[in-house]
């Protein structure tokens, strides 16, 4: 594990003198249960608030023409599961969680939710042992890819994208849209949307076009997953 541990400290481009919070950090639920060890939960939910200020100050202060809902959208890719996910595969995080054999052999090493956690908890290790400074530096080095891409404009990605990723990767299926109520004039129309998985219900929304209550229903699917996985 020494040895596994220090190869990925090379690949993070920095070191904990903390082995126990680094080991903490990648430690899953399913491999502390019915010890005393703790698992990367903790860490994971102080990792997702560091995340937020840092992508959400770098946007703010990077791209000073756009608007309130091109940064939130931008955010909300950068912090998205399938991001989180990804850049916790170019680290190897995968190779080195901790998790009960049980998960290790459903596939756990490359669940999305499981990456994702992780990397947040990388996060917060590296926030509590090294400062601000230091975490959002890496964070910045570690999400360069897609940061890149929302630079340039390749990465526009909204809500329903998103969720049609998360679900062919999770399900390998699609979700499905269902318009539930269409009110008002034919001038300023408000539409309320369903977004189903199959027979389950995922998600509602509402907006003044079917897109926009597509996009808002996508949204909070996404947001109940999250929780649900939390």
């Amino acid at each position: 594990m020494k040895k596994k541990l220090r190869k990925l400290e090379e690949r993070l481009g920095c070191s904990l003198k903390d082995q126990e919070l680094l080991i903490r950090a990648l430690t899953h639920s399913s491999a502390a249960e019915g010890s005393t060890e703790e698992s990367n939960e903790r860490l994971e939910f102080l990792g997702d608030a560091v995340l937020g200020v840092v992508v959400s100050e770098y946007l703010h202060s990077q791209f000073s023409t756009w608007s309130e809902g091109e940064l939130t959208q931008a955010k909300a890719v950068l912090v998205s599961e399938p991001t989180l996910a990804a850049a916790a595969r170019r680290l190897g995080l995968g190779e080195v969680l901790r998790l009960s054999r049980g998960e290790a052999q459903s596939g756990g090493r490359e669940r999305p939710s499981i990456l994702c956690d992780a990397f947040e908890a990388l996060i917060a290790a590296v926030y509590l042992e090294t400062g601000f400074e230091k975490v959002r530096e890496c964070i910045l080095r570690w999400l360069a890819e897609p940061i890149e891409s929302v630079a340039l404009g390749e990465y526009s990605k909204d809500y329903k994208t998103l969720l049609q990723e998360l679900l062919q990767e999770e399900h390998r299926a699609l979700p499905a849209y269902r318009v539930l109520e269409e009110s008002g004039p034919d001038h300023n129309k408000t539409f309320v949307v369903e977004v189903h998985l199959g027979k389950k219900m995922l998600g509602v929304g509402a907006g003044k076009s079917k897109k926009e209550a597509e996009r808002s229903a996508a949204r909070q699917a996404l947001e109940r997953h999250r929780n649900a996985e939390a």
